[in-house]
């Protein structure tokens, strides 16, 4: 593989993945109910609604998910495989394999999200306790409905939560489980955004 088309694979790839978990975030702060007047949910909005209104049109929201959301990402992710496979000249598989393999980078980059997002909380807990920042605020709202749960099976004890550990057990539980899927169906390392 010459310089160029390394390049542009990079290139490519970075645009994707960029694009991808502003999809993610765009679907999954409608899943949370987070503040649709947030500078930063208003930003994800109006950078993913060329690709989102269209498809709204055909493929409704359902009981408040929005569908069509989550089939971009899908869709996003196949395109990164498609082209990275193409880059190396490697022939496409099966459409079926390339949606399991989709499927399994959107929950990946899903359960990685939730991580970075609950690991920025616990810093800013210590750095900028009670902030106000809309970014603190949207990361409070996308974490607590994970945290809520958690908490009540490992309340505080002597003031200190320790329940975010217990998500990031179950984080790095799922994280390995997808692996083990991914490997189970082919999925070369490295290939997908998010595992």
């Amino acid at each position: 593989m010459g310089a160029f088309s390394e390049i542009f694979g990079y290139l490519i790839q970075t645009f994707l993945s960029l694009y991808l978990v502003a999809m993610l975030l765009r679907f999954l702060l409608q899943v949370v109910r987070a503040d649709f007047y947030n500078p930063i949910s208003q930003f994800l909005v109006k950078a993913t609604n060329p690709l989102v209104l269209p498809l709204r049109k055909v493929i409704p929201g359902f009981g408040g998910l929005d569908i069509a959301s989550l089939l971009l990402s899908l869709l996003l992710q196949i395109a990164g495989i498609v082209a990275i496979l193409l880059l190396h000249g490697v022939g496409l598989p099966n459409v079926l394999l390339l949606f399991i393999w989709a499927s399994l980078g959107v929950i990946g980059l899903l359960v990685n999200i939730y991580f970075f997002a609950l690991l920025a909380m616990i810093i800013l807990s210590w750095v900028a306790p009670g902030s106000n920042n809309p970014a603190v605020y949207l990361l409070h709202q996308i974490t607590e409905p994970v945290m809520v749960p958690v908490r009540k099976l490992l309340p505080a004890m002597g003031g200190l939560d320790f329940s975010p550990i217990l998500v990031f057990i179950l984080i790095n539980v799922i994280q390995i489980a997808l692996r083990h899927m991914a490997a189970g169906v082919g999925l070369p390392p490295a290939l997908v955004i998010g595992l």
